[in-house]
């Protein structure tokens, strides 16, 4: 692989490739990038080895690695080593896949998995609280009810120490080397082998065996991807049920709810035996950008439009007669947009100071939502990378001011823009697209027309000439 030269030298968009009116980083532009959130992706997929190493400790993982080998000699007869033995890897989804090939993997795998201590009360019960469970055979006869204080308690654990430990998260993505090394499967280079042959009991080469885990993992996964795009489909699917489900078990709260009128913590009715009250803004979410004395009330009453134009939109007046899913819930779909929309919109519109630009961005809000509702949900995705792009190049404009330009705040406006763009600290893989709207450059225009509100945009677009 071969970076491209950058073809612009100068302005905000210095050191780019540009292609059109759209600006990569140089390892972008090689279209061989690609940038994944595992614990939003795949942690959902991994949380029986997760929660077995949060309640059992890091040595637990001698017991999968035995419980790996006892399963592959119990399917042995079927003459699939190999298959069996990347399905052995930990992921939920690979053992319903691996059920649903063999019958009778299921019984094998919770026999082994009970002898070996893998399958406790606790692990079994975390794992029944969550809806849709795939290989939800592993928690045999118990019966799917709302997660109880120890449960969460668990789940939480799971979570915080692969945050939080690098060596715990290697030792999760190390089951599917460990699966094909017992089963003579195993690839790799010679100093790689060395590396890894008394690992994770060698201090000395821990850490570096670590890092080569981690990074063989997600190689090993872009693979699996390109040789077969939909291969993680089913973990997807159940990721997004396993977050939905936590937003409604965990008693999250926004956090402007969580604060009293003085500005401090105020405790909920609700908050639980203990008090503690989980915050729903994310870590790869932004904080709100600060406003000047006197405009606090602004921001609220901003929101609480947002909220009401929300719900305005979530019943709509049916206007189709297609017996879709769309129809039935034609307001389920804008509400991830509104989001992203929050993040990213309205920290701009909040820089602007008249009422008609603000009105400007409703409208058009109100566009983009009604025509990204008759789109594949993959659209979603592409507008929240649009506006990441724009404070992007937002946040290069501004640093491009002189000094004697920059007022008080100056430099905190620009790490919000750039917190913004959830661009890496590391690797610059933000894209930017100058072109009029995100959807490839279709105009808002052909939009309004595609959802029949083209007379909508004529009178706004009249109002702002006239």
């Amino acid at each position: 692989m071969s970076l491209r030269k950058p073809n612009q030298q100068s302005g905000p968009m210095a050191d780019h490739v540009r292609k059109g009116r759209v600006f990569k980083s140089p390892l972008a532009a090689t279209g061989m990038l690609v940038m994944e959130n595992w614990i939003k992706d795949d942690f959902p997929d991994l949380l029986w080895p997760a929660l077995v190493l949060a309640e059992q400790g890091d040595h637990s993982f001698r017991q999968f690695v035995k419980w790996q080998k006892a399963v592959q000699e119990g399917l042995a007869h079927h003459g699939e080593v190999a298959w069996v033995a990347e399905a052995l890897d930990g992921r939920l989804s690979h053992l319903a896949a691996l059920a649903a090939k063999f019958p009778d993997a299921s019984v094998i795998v919770v026999d082994e998995a009970g002898r070996h201590g893998l399958l406790s009360e606790g692990v079994r019960s975390a794992l029944a609280s969550y809806p849709y469970l795939p290989a939800s055979w592993l928690v045999g006869d118990i019966e799917v009810a709302p997660p109880k204080q120890p449960d969460l308690e668990l789940i939480r654990d799971a979570l915080l120490s692969v945050l939080r430990d690098g060596h715990r998260e290697a030792l999760m993505k190390c089951f599917r080397t460990w699966s094909t090394v017992q089963a003579g499967t195993f690839r790799s280079s010679g100093p790689t082998i060395d590396l890894l042959k008394n690992y994770p009991g060698d201090l000395a080469t821990r850490a570096s065996a670590d890092t080569t885990v981690r990074a063989m993992w997600g190689a090993h996964k872009g693979m699996v991807q390109a040789d077969d795009p939909n291969h993680f489909d089913e973990a997807i699917k159940w990721a997004r049920v396993f977050w939905g489900a936590n937003s409604m078990t965990s008693r999250c709260i926004r956090k402007r709810d969580a604060e009293s009128p003085d500005g401090g913590p105020a405790e909920p009715a609700d908050s639980g035996q203990n008090g503690l009250v989980a915050s729903s803004v994310h870590s790869d979410e932004a904080e709100p950008t600060s406003m000047p004395d006197g405009g606090e009330n602004l921001r609220r009453f901003t929101l609480d439009v947002l909220s009401s134009f929300v719900e305005a939109l979530r019943l709509p007046r049916p206007t189709s007669t297609r017996t879709n899913d769309r129809k039935l819930f034609p307001g389920l779909w804008p509400v991830p947009v509104v989001i992203s929309w929050r993040r990213w919109v309205l920290p701009i519109c909040g820089a602007w100071n008249t009422a008609h630009a603000l009105v400007a961005c409703w409208w058009r809000l109100r566009i983009y939502l009604h025509w990204m509702a008759q789109q594949a949900p993959t659209i979603y995705r592409q507008f929240q990378e649009y506006g990441a792009g724009k404070a992007k190049l937002y946040a290069r404009i501004s640093d491009e001011l002189p000094d004697e330009a920059r007022t008080a705040g100056f430099r905190e406006s620009i790490d919000e823009l750039q917190r913004l763009s959830h661009n890496n600290d590391a690797i610059d893989h933000r894209t930017v697209d100058t072109r009029d709207t995100f959807a490839d450059g279709k105009s808002i225009r052909d939009m309004a027309k595609e959802t029949g509100l083209l007379d909508f945009y004529r009178r706004r677009t009249r109002s702002l000439v006239g």
